[in-house]
């Protein structure tokens, strides 16, 4: 955890640590509807797991928080004991999880807010918005050594945010339309402010800066009220990836874990041997997130030098990147995930396929048969 906010040190925790955070819709067994369980959920957490579960903003969803991990496949263990207990949990109290980006139908009108201070003050804030953030995520931690390192490895992370949410994309649905996104949770979200890629930050002292003026002038009321496709956790000392929807497939969570604590490993060691890029134009930032949310794996994007390439190709690049991290902590069985996903689609895809000789009320209920429970 960060020692002191104002003179700016060192974390105190082992560097490249993850953490894994699902969030997933609570939902009616036979209808696949959401249903408002999330209290009767957090009320009944057997004591070993009352720290492993959190409310979110609305009562038909929950997240799932990891213990600090030392690996990926540790991390992912727990996702799955994690996920096990929440489907023991809902033969005792009628409902089921289902994973997707958003849900396919659920209206905004009909969600009830979580009461307590936090949610209350995001609510009164966005109001009509804030119903409409019916959305579900996965976000991976990674532990860095200091906030100053965690801002210039957060600069040059900001370049895969397009790639990472390429992989994750799985939310085509809303209201039961078909927004023709194929993460349309990145959209629903972005209606909140301080959601985008952020600016780059020349210091640590300018990420204090900031914060402090966010909190003067009323803003913000925590420093996690900064809700960036990437942060800095102020809190956790680690790097948090925001960008990608929620996974079903348990081989594809620890692809994006995997992915995530490699781009840090490798960036940390361009830190310290002074050769990590930093300075992105940031519209071509902005356009790079905005195709990968809207658009497939053939778009073209930015590469930052002095041309375009495929989305896909920078999939590939990222993973040329992290290869040598990936193979340090053992985990360089994803590049075989990653190409998969490439060949046969993502979950995104999935949805679309299984529509074709199905509705929609058809895929809510594929979409807690689906849920992996298992390696």
């Amino acid at each position: 955890m960060f020692k002191n906010k104002n003179t700016i040190k060192s974390f105190d925790h082992k560097p490249y640590t993850v953490g894994i955070e699902e969030e997933y819709m609570i939902c009616d067994p036979s209808t696949g509807n959401l249903i408002n369980r999330a209290n009767k959920i957090m009320s009944n957490l057997d004591k070993s797991f009352k720290d492993r579960f959190s409310y979110e903003l609305i009562q038909s969803e929950i997240e799932s928080n990891t213990s600090i991990c030392s690996t990926v496949n540790e991390a992912i263990s727990e996702i799955l004991e994690l996920r096990k207990y929440l489907r023991e949990l809902g033969e005792q109290y009628n409902y089921r999880i289902g994973i997707s980006g958003t849900h396919p139908t659920a209206l905004p009108i009909e969600q009830k807010f979580i009461d307590n201070d936090s949610y209350n003050w995001v609510k009164n804030n966005l109001t009509y918005y804030a119903s409409r953030n019916i959305t579900f995520s996965n976000h991976f931690h990674v532990a860095v050594q200091d906030l100053e390192e965690a801002i210039h490895i957060t600069n040059n992370l900001r370049k895969w945010t397009a790639p990472l949410l390429a992989l994750s994309v799985n939310s085509p649905f809303f209201e039961g339309v078909h927004t023709q996104f194929r993460s349309s949770r990145t959209m629903n979200f972005g209606n909140f402010p301080r959601t985008h890629i952020p600016s780059k930050l020349n210091s640590s002292e300018d990420f204090i800066s900031l914060i402090n003026a966010l909190k003067e002038s009323n803003a913000i009321d925590k420093d996690r009220h900064i809700w960036w496709k990437i942060r800095p956790h102020m809190d956790y000392g680690t790097i948090e990836f925001r960008m990608c929807d929620a996974q079903r497939s348990i081989a594809r969570v620890k692809m994006l874990a995997a992915i995530c604590q490699a781009l840090v490993y490798q960036a940390s060691k361009d830190y310290q041997n002074n050769t990590l890029e930093e300075d992105y134009n940031y519209e071509l930032l902005l356009d790079s997130l905005w195709k990968a949310c809207r658009f497939g794996m053939d778009a073209k994007i930015s590469n930052f030098k002095n041309g375009t390439i495929s989305i896909k190709n920078s999939v590939e690049d990222m993973i040329s990147y992290v290869k040598d991290g990936l193979a340090h902590f053992g985990n360089s069985d994803i590049i075989d995930t990653v190409q998969y996903v490439l060949d046969y689609g993502t979950e995104h895809d999935l949805q679309m396929q299984y529509l074709e000789k199905n509705n929609l009320n058809d895929l809510k209920i594929y979409l807690m048969d689906t849920v992996d429970y298992n390696l």
